[in-house]
């Protein structure tokens, strides 16, 4: 699948710029345009793939470079006023050449997250191919400014991007690491997850072809329809033991009835792992509206029964009708891994939580606001010795 993607904010900036690098290392060749949109101008220098030319600082007459400082709000008005410079960028995008549009953002912020559904909205409006989201909610301990932006800007992204997909840093943050090692890790898993997807289904000249090619028109079938989604992923190594033989995967004799039962199960096994583990959004799979089961690894290690068996598991864990398979063959991969995406999902704690502290958030807000002007009233009110002000 051929991407033009556009981080916008800090965080969209650097997933991005993830992207480009897995790009580089893999050979996947998913980023067909790389633009960075942001109104701080030292985040975009920090940026190590994405082509000088393809940055475009916003909002420079409204906050001179230095960032909106976590106001969404004010991010938004510089992305609607400044949407002629972005356009400028995209212009160079030959758009003829790519499946759909990837806008990246962390909710959580002002930037990004005013921004995104800004963007989104505008790209729809011109454009005829598809439009996905991909945000990142702040994890808990951010604060509650960052939760009351993520809940306001997730409400309208999802609105104006043809599918969101969604990374909690919440459920990915651990105990002890520092934020810049954190979010490190966590930029590689969501890069990891989300590049598989969309590399199914390349295949270069002379490679292996997969037995049931997962192309573009799956991945943009089980996006339709809008919604939220959500990507598992899980996988195993293909060890080799010192005489030569595979373990994990494979018996001593590649050709017995023993090892392909062992494939399919090893398989199987798989999918449960990926479907059932930590997915980038936990939720709840059944009713999951549509789902894309895609199986990456060495040719002779994907079995067509032992996907067609996960399908089949997906379908009834998920209740959906819409559940398509496929494999990736990667030659000279080390690993086999199960990546599924599960699109439409509705039975999601995470949001509803973050809805119910955002509003809280915003009622305290209030209340200090007014609390404040009370407070700074009685401080300079003097009853018996009233001075006259300045002007």
């Amino acid at each position: 699948m051929k991407l033009a993607m556009i981080g916008f904010g800090q965080a969209g900036g650097k997933i991005l710029d993830k992207f480009l690098e897995y790009d580089r290392q893999t050979g996947s060749e998913i980023v067909r345009a790389a633009i960075a949109v942001n109104s701080a101008k030292a985040d975009l220098m920090g940026l190590e793939n994405i082509p000088e030319e393809n940055r475009v600082l916003i909002g420079q007459a409204r906050v001179k470079g230095h960032g909106v400082g976590a106001d969404n709000e004010l991010g938004a008005e510089i992305a609607e006023e400044d949407m002629d410079e972005v356009q400028g960028a995209i212009d160079s995008i030959p758009v003829h050449e790519v499946d759909a549009f990837l806008v990246i953002a962390g909710l959580g912020g002002g930037t990004g997250s005013g921004g995104a559904p800004v963007l989104s909205k505008h790209l729809k409006r011109i454009y005829t191919e598809p439009v996905y989201g991909l945000g990142v909610l702040p994890s808990q301990d951010e604060g509650g400014i960052y939760t009351l932006n993520a809940a306001r800007s997730f409400q309208t992204f999802v609105r104006e991007v043809d599918n969101l997909m969604v990374f909690d840093n919440d459920a990915w943050r651990q105990t002890g690491e520092s934020m810049e090692g954190g979010y490190d890790e966590i930029n590689d898993e969501i890069v990891k997850r989300f590049g598989i997807m969309f590399g199914a289904g390349e295949i270069e000249p002379g490679a292996e072809v997969g037995e049931s090619v997962v192309d573009s028109s799956e991945i943009i079938n089980t996006l339709s329809g809008g919604g939220v989604s959500t990507v598992g992923y899980a996988a195993e190594e293909i060890q080799r033991e010192e005489k030569g033989l595979l373990s994990r995967f494979t018996s001593d004799d590649e050709g017995s009835d023993m090892d392909a039962a062992n494939t399919t199960n090893r398989i199987t096994s798989l999918v449960r792992k990926a479907a059932l583990g930590r997915l980038t959004l936990p939720c709840e799979i059944d009713g999951t509206e549509r789902a894309l089961l895609v199986m990456s690894g060495p040719p002779k290690y994907l079995n067509r029964k032992g996907i067609e068996r996960g399908r089949k598991w997906l379908e009834e864990q998920t209740g959906s009708m819409e559940v398509r398979g496929g494999d990736y063959p990667v030659s000279d991969s080390n690993y086999v891994a199960s990546v599924i995406l599960l699109s439409g999902v509705t039975d999601v704690p995470r949001i509803k939580e973050l809805q119910q502290v955002a509003i809280e958030a915003q009622d305290n807000i209030e209340e200090i606001r007014d609390q404040s002007e009370e407070n700074l009233h009685g401080l300079i009110e003097d009853d018996e010795d009233e001075l006259e002000p300045l002007f």
